[in-house]
């Protein structure tokens, strides 16, 4: 039963974690063509790109909501219903795209402003941010399409259109900006086509799904309000975790400019680990909500044991991983043999945290799948509430350097990650979450 079910997981996580890393490949190609026009072009991509990555973090409750909803509906023998439950939540995104679109292009220069730029940074800022703006609902359809196809146990196909997509932003950012000189405006302008061409490949598959099992295309104004109502607790959810990374980043501000740079290394590499604890975290969303909308309860407990010891064993390897290269991680990065010695600690710190981090994520995405977006949402207000007083003791005593970095990560690695560990625990090991049918 286990190894069927690791089996499963695999298939499930592998093309996930190839569709996420494929999502930041977007701006790391966007800086390199970019950054060849010189430094203030490569300011104003910051700027703008700050402003989207904002936006987009916040909206990812739309795959997170509609993945659970389409499982469940799947694990009730009703593919029909389940397709429609994810096109209702296309539609949704497409509206809630297209008045954010239109609300961010006539904020633009206010959103730039906000950042104190110079006038060429800022006009560079203004001309990316406002064309970008048009391939906004793009991204907020990819996300909930990618929701569909998850929901549906598919992980490959949003695997191979992220695919599409990274190749033909790179070819076609290449040739906007230096073949017609367009500069920043074609990157732009590449990107936003980029986007909506993965748009139209999702349209492509999702509209073969709804052929073969019959299921409707037009909204339902129940399905998107379904979604909405929990999309909105998941917006809740997402908007204390971003508040926690930026209280974190304020405070490291304050130690000083050369902690601040040695946080981002830190953060950097908790980021990247994240990837891997992501996907399992999705594979996670799929199974229990298939499982719990077939009413499989011995399932969903398998489920979880499963990819808690994944998560856990996860963690473990990272954190060994970062422990034995702590003492030149700084090093490679910078190349700043004290920044190197300053970060070590605190890489430390990161290490130990890895398997706390790798339960946390996949107790995140067992709740998820199962609905509990509610309990979540509510405490993750009380999970920042523990987080405060950490940073503030940082703060407030004073300490910088060595020892400043290193309170500042056990705040925030330790602290706020056992906090969520706790939340995320207790619900877990009752069965208030254990919701079985549609929903």
């Amino acid at each position: 039963m286990s190894a069927g079910l690791n089996r499963r997981i695999l298939a499930l996580a592998v093309p996930a974690l190839g569709a996420l890393v494929a999502e930041p490949l977007f701006l790391i190609v966007d800086s390199a063509l970019v950054g060849h026009l010189g430094i203030e072009h490569l300011a104003g991509l910051g700027i703008a790109s700050a402003v989207l990555q904002t936006i987009v973090g916040l909206m990812v409750f739309l795959a997170y909501a509609t993945t659970p909803a389409v499982a469940r509906w799947l694990g009730a023998g009703d593919p029909a219903r389940a397709v429609s439950v994810g096109i209702d939540g296309l539609w949704l995104a497409l509206a809630v795209g297209i008045v954010l679109a239109l609300g961010g292009w006539l904020a633009t220069p206010t959103l730039v402003a906000a950042f104190g730029p110079s006038a060429e940074v800022g006009e560079l800022a203004s001309t990316y941010l406002a064309i970008s703006m048009a391939g906004l609902p793009a991204m907020l359809v990819v996300f909930a399409a990618t929701g569909l196809l998850r929901g549906m146990q598919d992980t490959v196909t949003p695997l191979w259109i992220a695919g599409v997509g990274f190749t033909a932003n790179a070819l076609l950012n290449g040739a906007l900006i230096y073949g017609l000189g367009l500069g920043i405006a074609g990157s732009a302008i590449g990107t936003v086509a980029a986007q909506w061409l993965m748009v139209a490949a999702y349209v492509v598959v999702i509209g073969r799904l709804a052929r073969r099992h019959s299921a409707a295309l037009r909204p339902s104004r129940e399905g998107m309000r379904s979604t909405g109502r929990a999309g909105g607790w998941l917006l809740l959810r997402t908007l204390s975790l971003r508040v926690a990374f930026l209280l974190t980043v304020a405070v490291a501000s304050g130690l000083g400019a050369t902690e601040l740079a040695g946080y981002q290394v830190v953060f950097v590499l908790f980021s990247t680990a994240a990837f891997a604890l992501d996907a399992l975290a999705i594979a996670a969303q799929a199974l229990i909500g298939r499982a719990l909308g077939a009413g499989q309860l011995d399932e969903v407990r398998m489920i979880l044991r499963v990819v808690l010891v994944w998560g856990a064993g996860f963690g473990v390897i990272v954190g060994a991983v970062i422990a034995a290269l702590a003492g030149v991680i700084g090093l490679l990065f910078t190349g700043d043999a004290e920044l190197a010695a300053l970060i070590q600690p605190a890489l430390l710190v990161l290490a130990v945290a890895q398997p706390i981090a790798g339960l946390v994520f996949v107790l995140d995405g067992v709740l998820i799948g199962a609905g509990d977006v509610r309990y979540l949402a509510l405490t993750g207000i009380l999970n920042l509430a523990a987080l405060l007083p950490l940073l503030a003791a940082v703060t407030l005593t004073g300490v910088d350097g060595v020892e400043g970095l290193t309170w500042l990560s056990a705040a925030f690695f330790g602290g706020y990650l056992l906090a969520r560990l706790v939340t995320l625990g207790l619900r877990a090991r009752g069965t208030a979450w254990v919701v079985t049918g549609t929903g």
